[in-house]
């Protein structure tokens, strides 16, 4: 049942990203600057989950460890949504929301497949499979028949 309840919020993450992705498009219109609206974007993202860390942490009387973690960790994962954020803002106005939620979908899949394999970063090491180099094939394909058909 809790495998379901977690496979179900990844599932609503998905759709927030797809959602994400037109609205930011918008504001990008709106602005003038794709970068400018991912900037807001990561704005509003910040204060709003700043608050939120920052409140947990008080309620649960744990402090945040800023000596714990490399410093490159503080910066590359903001880099790297930046890049992604900024990227989908651009993109849905000329492939349309469901073509960049399949390509980004595609990515996430052929890189997560090689993350698993390599242990990146401490994950536990899950060997390419036949089963998973079939997925990701049906969705690189499955991406490309929703962008030309």
């Amino acid at each position: 049942m809790i495998n379901a309840i977690w496979s179900l919020l990844a599932v609503v993450a998905g759709a927030f990203i797809a959602i994400q992705a037109p609205i930011n498009a918008d504001l990008s219109k709106g602005l003038g600057s794709p970068v400018a609206a991912a900037a807001f974007s990561f704005l509003s993202g910040t204060i709003l989950l700043g608050l939120i860390a920052f409140g947990l942490a008080r309620a649960q009387g744990t402090p945040l460890n800023w000596q714990g973690p490399a410093l490159w960790l503080f910066v590359t994962g903001g880099a790297l949504g930046a890049v992604y954020v900024t990227s989908v803002t651009v993109l849905t106005p000329r492939l349309g929301a469901a073509a960049v939620m399949a390509f980004v979908v595609t990515g996430q899949l052929v890189a997560g497949v090689l993350l698993d394999r390599i242990g990146f970063l401490g994950m536990a090491v899950r060997e390419i499979s036949l089963g998973r180099v079939a997925g990701a094939v049906l969705l690189i394909a499955g991406a490309l028949m929703i962008r030309l058909f």
